[in-house]
């Protein structure tokens, strides 16, 4: 039986600049998914690999072997690695690449504690971080998901939800520019219920960009 209601988020923590080393870093959590992301850069490019027109965006995103129930081998797998691209694809189209050419953006998202959704927490967490590295950005970005779990329609997937759901819809947007820069479908729905989807995860996406105005708001009250 689902706690929350079907349009409610699980209990969201934002923090900025969590990571010292790093120019721009984050924690995202919803409910218990958990994510630290960093951003390195802009930094020159070694000349073989440089676009002479654009940045270089690299992302990688990892489980820790600790972050789910059952022990993960640890280092990139598959889906592992097809997440870095939509990570990086859903970036490079919210960043003015143009204004760092012959240099690298290296952006990790490493999900320290699993239970769904965690994809979207990653992209959450990224966004902040390239904001506080100074990445010159058309908007932040903001993720969520949405599915059909037990025939309802629901937003912010757990694990359970995501596992047994009969469909999930992961989107990310960039709310002033009203731009979707994420857009994944998994199983089957119809037109009324996509579209259904679509406006309960419009709705989120406001909260959540509430949440990380605030988390920057907050850091920078309190340097």
């Amino acid at each position: 039986m689902r706690e929350r209601k079907n349009n409610e988020l699980r209990k969201i923590e934002m923090k900025v600049q969590v990571i010292p080393n790093a120019d721009g870093s984050a924690y995202v959590s919803f409910g218990n998914t958990k994510v630290i992301a960093a951003v390195f850069g802009p930094r020159e490019l070694p000349k073989f690999l440089q676009e002479d027109k654009k940045a270089t965006i690299r992302v990688r995103y990892n489980m820790a072997a600790f972050s789910t129930d059952t022990r993960k081998n640890p280092g990139p797998d598959r889906r592992s690695i097809e997440i870095s691209k939509v990570l990086k694809d859903a970036i490079e189209n919210s960043i003015f690449v143009e204004d760092y050419p012959r240099s690298t953006i290296d952006c990790y998202a490493e999900v320290i504690s699993s239970d769904g959704s965690t994809r979207v927490t990653a992209l959450n967490a990224l966004s902040l971080s390239l904001a506080m590295a100074g990445i010159s950005m058309k908007d932040l970005i903001v993720a969520c998901t949405a599915g059909k779990y037990n025939g309802e329609l629901i937003v912010d997937l757990d694990q359970e939800e995501d596992n047994n759901g009969e469909a999930d819809v992961s989107i990310g947007i960039l709310p002033n520019k009203n731009e979707v820069v994420l857009l994944q479908m998994d199983g089957l729905l119809s037109k009324d219920e996509f579209l259904k989807l679509v406006e309960m995860l419009k709705d989120s996406c406001k909260k959540i960009y509430e949440e990380q105005v605030k988390a920057i708001k907050n850091y920078f009250e309190n340097v």
